[in-house]
Parts: C-alpha cells; sequence; structure tokens
C-alpha cells in the first residue's frame, strides 16, 4: 500500500470517528483494525460506535480491495463498488465531517473535501 492510500485511509477513519462522535451517544469501542485483517494505521485511540465500526471496515477493505491503478478517488470512480446504501453514508459522513472540521481550523482538509 502507498503513502496515498495510507492517507486516504486515514482521513476515512478521522471522518467517520468525527461524525460518530457527532451523531451517536453510545460509549465509542477501541478500533481494532488488525483483528480485522486490515493494515494498522496508527488509530488506536479512535473509538467508534459499533455501527460506525462495522461501516469503517466495511469501506476499508472495499478501498483496500479496488481492482483499479492507480486507486482514484471512490468520488471520481467510474465503478461503484459500494452496496447501495453505503455509498450515500459515505457522502453524508463526508460531507458533515468535512464541514465541522473545517470550521475548527483543519484547513489542511481543503483539498480532500473539495477533490
Amino acid at each position: 500500500m502507498n503513502r496515498r492510500e495510507r492517507k486516504d485511509l486515514k482521513v476515512l477513519a478521522l471522518f467517520t470517528a468525527v461524525y460518530c462522535r457527532a451523531h451517536h451517544d453510545q460509549p465509542g469501542l477501541p478500533l481494532d483494525l488488525e483483528g480485522a485483517g486490515l493494515p494498522d494505521l496508527g488509530l488506536g485511540r479512535s473509538r467508534l460506535c459499533p455501527e460506525c465500526r462495522e461501516f469503517l471496515i466495511y469501506a476499508m477493505t472495499r478501498r483496500i480491495k479496488c481492482p483499479l491503478e492507480p486507486k482514484p478517488t471512490c468520488k471520481h470512480c467510474q465503478v461503484h463498488c459500494y452496496r447501495p446504501g453505503h455509498r450515500e453514508k459515505v457522502r453524508k459522513i463526508m460531507r458533515f465531517s468535512g464541514k465541522h472540521l473545517i470550521r475548527r481550523g483543519r484547513l489542511d482538509l481543503l483539498w480532500h473535501y473539495f477533490f
């Protein structure tokens, strides 16, 4: 996995964690990616509710298994590999979390938000 792919996965995990904290009152469980067969990205402190954890593992697995080379960003991809409901959920999470983080000074994420 190259540097860009690792960064995309970290941004996906960060955005999902922000969304989960804002929308779910359940106490979060530690994010155990290695237990799910995914590479360790240094996200051990992240805590997600079971629903968001399951979604993140699904989304990361789909991203890693993307057959296209070089891997495009999902919103610019011609082949949509998410199940029907998951594609809308990714959009919802990205839209909410991007705006949330930008309002709180994370201007470095502007590039990822618009492209």
